[in-house]
């Protein structure tokens, strides 16, 4: 029945363009446009509540992002979970369902616990569910900055990646022309974006700290989070599990990728560094974003690293010290269990008392 009244939409649609298309040209130009706007918007909007109402029946949020930046917490909330959040393993799996009238709406929600070696994981909710019901939440925690482009970057790379395999030329072509239509077709940046396939929203964690930091610096971060959303077509916000208003807003968010409602989660546009970042979809621009012009990926982190050396060096050291642990699974944070952890540490004793006891006999026979 939906079906039906969705195609008689269509069909309407079409009438009315048609109808004013034929128009005697001798009526002013001004006036017949000005109908033929009222028109087509009344029809627009008719099929905008079609669709909201015979949406589709599953959604998939795939969370991921720093390490303690609040994930966890976050969809603790959004599922009104009353037991405190446990730090995430490696990557979990939950789902929700609603109500919607006569439709049954299901939403998959998977949370990646930490980015070390988690390439291969990162690929799983892409693969398990597809990308036409697909969204993606980056969260990062501002209250560590030298971490949030080098974080921000890997996981771009990686879903770029993996959602590239999965499509097919033509397919990438329909769903960069899905997300410029989420953009505004009329964008005058449109023709300069690296879209994803999908809604991506990347959120600024721990706001409650990163607040009181350098005017300066957070400046610098801003631009940087804005210029990536712009630049791949996402939207940017600011959270805080501490600071209602914030928390309440992601709340929201995930609901309306998850389930369509409400239509528009975020309440104010925000854009400035003294702030907390408030951006949708669409709403940015280059010339908002700065005077350095269109950037690329590369080009946004080479300006960040020169805007704020302090970070560059602080990235540095961190990367160096993570490669040498990048070969050993039992040192990756986002593979810990206690219980396997435990019995490992009991054992890596019990081989080093072994170890020492033959040492002592190896000096020992070589004195007699």
């Amino acid at each position: 029945m939906k079906g039906q009244i969705f195609h008689t939409s269509l069909q309407f649609f079409k009438r009315i363009s048609k109808m004013f298309d034929k128009r005697d040209n001798k009526q002013a130009g001004d006036k017949r446009d000005t109908i033929r706007e009222i028109a087509i918007k009344l029809a627009e909007e008719q099929l905008r509540t079609l669709q909201a109402e015979s949406g589709p029946k599953e959604r998939t949020v795939f969370v991921l992002g720093s390490r303690g930046a609040g994930k966890s917490t976050a969809l603790h909330k959004f599922f009104e979970r009353e037991d405190n959040p446990r730090p995430t393993l490696a990557l979990e799996y939950s789902y929700g369902r609603r109500t919607s009238g006569t439709q049954k709406q299901v939403l998959n929600v998977w949370e990646l616990g930490a980015l070390d070696n988690a390439e291969q994981l990162i690929s799983v909710p892409l693969r398990t569910h597809g990308l036409e019901n697909f969204a993606a939440i980056i969260m990062l925690d501002l209250s560590q900055p030298k971490r949030v482009w080098p974080e921000l970057e890997r996981i771009y790379q990686a879903l770029r990646s993996t959602s590239s395999k999965l499509l097919s030329p033509d397919e990438e072509q329909m769903y960069r022309e899905r997300m410029a239509d989420r953009l505004k077709k009329d964008h005058n940046d449109l023709e300069c974006l690296e879209l994803m396939p999908f809604p991506i929203v990347i959120v600024g964690g721990k706001y409650d700290l990163f607040k009181d930091f350098d005017a300066e610096l957070k400046q610098h971060i801003c631009r940087c989070l804005r210029s990536m959303a712009h630049l791949i077509g996402g939207s940017v916000l600011f959270y805080s599990n501490k600071i209602p208003k914030l928390a309440k807003t992601l709340r929201d968010t995930i609901s309306h990728l998850g389930f369509g409602s409400p239509t528009h989660p975020f309440r104010s546009h925000v854009t400035d560094s003294a702030d907390a970042l408030s951006i949708w979809f669409g709403t940015d621009s280059w010339d908002q974003i700065g005077s350095v012009g269109v950037l690329s990926v590369e080009r946004i982190g080479s300006l960040l690293a020169s805007e704020a050396p302090q970070l560059n060096e602080m990235t540095k050291k961190r990367s160096a010290k993570s490669k040498t642990h990048i070969n050993d699974p039992a040192k990756d944070a986002g593979f810990r269990e206690s219980i396997i952890d435990e019995m490992r540490a009991q054992k890596d004793k019990e081989l080093q008392a072994i170890i020492k006891e033959s040492q002592l006999r190896g000096q020992f026979e070589t004195i007699v």
